[in-house]
């Protein structure tokens, strides 16, 4: 053990074992289900709410930027207040939360309450990776983070199909409210079975200006970049820019300063944390922004319903759920270097293949075998990136290094969201437009392709084999 956490560590095939598991898969699992299942009810809900393609833009991320804001906080205050208690509050919170989006009237309710789920989520999805990394033993890690990434893929696998059949039988509300059964069973288990651990070397005040800056910084360069789609001139605009590009500069200084920093800088002096999260960041930026327009090109230009839109993700979430495991004890026996390069490049090459996606051809020609490879190129990625970030880092700041491991992937996305209607000229309502959306699509994959590629590439020239052993 390591940083005086207060806890034994349990292998993977134990009672102790299985029930932490369950726990952490089940949490997940909601967030997942919830992220996959909105993207289907995006243009239900622009039609029920009258939404443009801004406010569609602010259901992802508003959810989004509260998630990747807080993170590190949640990840912060595990370390510090114990991980098992801040991971239950986080999903208390987030099925509070959810329970708000189900009832919204307009977007300015969806959008408010969409952002007090992130907070819920910035609590309970570091928690779920820290309670892994921090209680079992070191050589189980990689296979239990291999089954979480499978099993917590499940939510994410039918996600699309099950928001899809409530949107077109029901409402895209009950998107939001079948959150709340899984929260009661994931609070009920995790405080009968999973064991509390902290790190005792946290001390003194928390490092709360922080986390306001933190917040600032991904708050105002969002709000910039979706304010930028419509009027890039607009004086809230400009002003959200400056203080979003402030406030990053200052939360620099402030950790390097801070007697306690909420994000420590010495973490990023190993090569691996850094190179991994490097990755991340182009490889989850394109995976959200990639999903985002695929969604909406599918039941824009190529008229599905939201069930059949779900159902033609199916594919691609399969893959992950099956071959995640695997991948995970792949890169226990070879390293994770080979995995972290190659996966991102076949997910590249799947993108390229749907960026075509245009109705001339059938789906099994058109849209499934770009799904079988991205799926195939997260499959062989999520796994060892995960363990990498995690071994690199300390065990007693497996929290933190969880949190910092999330924002990226959520700031990736939230940024990607943002980012790209306004890169390839798409704003109002354009995504009701076929023609128009369908010339901002094929670009937009193309620039998704070049993330994933820009990932790979990050990982051969920055990661090590051994990082997981040593």
């Amino acid at each position: 053990m390591t940083g005086g956490q207060e806890r034994q560590t349990v292998a993977l095939g134990t009672a102790p074992g299985r029930w932490l598991v369950v726990v952490t898969v089940l949490a997940s699992g909601m967030a997942f289900l919830d992220a996959t299942a909105v993207q289907v009810a995006l243009p239900a809900i622009g039609r029920e709410l009258d939404a443009s393609l801004s406010g569609l833009q602010w259901t992802v991320t508003a959810y989004t930027l509260t998630l990747a804001s807080l993170i590190l906080l949640g990840g912060s205050l595990g370390d510090r207040y114990g991980r098992r208690r801040v991971f239950v509050i986080g999903v208390c919170w987030f099925a509070a939360a959810s329970l708000i989006c189900g009832v919204a009237q307009n977007t300015g309710q969806l959008v408010a309450a969409r952002a007090l789920q992130g907070v819920g989520g910035a609590l309970l999805t570091p928690g779920s990776l820290a309670l892994i990394q921090s209680s079992f033993r070191r050589e189980d890690r990689a296979r239990a983070i291999g089954l979480w990434s499978s099993l917590a893929g499940i939510a994410g696998l039918i996600g699309p199909f099950l928001g899809g059949i409530l949107v077109d039988a029901v409402s895209w509300r009950l998107v939001f409210l079948i959150n709340v059964p899984f929260a009661v069973v994931v609070v009920a288990v995790a405080g009968r079975h999973v064991p509390e651990s902290r790190d005792p070397a946290h001390r003194g005040r928390f490092d709360y200006p922080g986390a306001v800056l933190s917040a600032l910084t991904l708050g105002g360069v969002t709000y910039a970049l979706i304010g930028a789609g419509t009027d890039p001139a607009r004086p809230d605009v400009v002003a959200a820019a400056v203080i979003g590009v402030a406030a990053g500069v200052a939360f620099v200084v402030r950790e390097r300063r801070a007697r306690d920093p909420m994000l420590p800088p010495r973490l990023f002096r190993d090569r691996q944390f850094t190179g991994a999260n490097l990755a991340t960041l182009f490889v989850y930026g394109a995976l959200g922004g990639g999903m985002l327009f695929l969604v909406l090109q599918l039941q824009t230009v190529l008229g599905y319903d939201a069930t059949a839109a779900g159902s033609a993700l199916l594919p691609s979430i399969l893959i992950i759920t099956v071959l995640s495991p695997r991948a995970g004890a792949l890169a226990q026996r070879i390293g994770p270097r080979v995995p972290m390069t190659i996966g991102p490049l076949i997910a590249a090459a799947g993108t390229l293949w749907l960026s075509g996606v245009d109705g001339g051809a059938p789906y099994i020609v058109e849209v499934l075998p770009g799904s079988l490879l991205q799926g195939l190129g997260m499959a062989t990625t999520v796994a060892p990136l995960t363990a990498t970030v995690l071994g690199a880092a300390p065990d007693a700041l497996a929290g933190l290094a969880s949190g910092v491991n999330n924002a990226v992937a959520r700031a990736a996305q939230l940024l990607a969201v943002a980012a790209l209607p306004v890169a390839v000229g798409l704003s109002g309502n354009d995504y009701t437009d076929p023609a128009a959306f369908t010339s901002g699509f094929r670009m937009a994959l193309m620039v998704c392709a070049a993330l994933f590629t820009a990932g790979g590439l990050i990982s051969w020239f920055t990661i090590r084999n051994d990082v997981l052993t040593a």
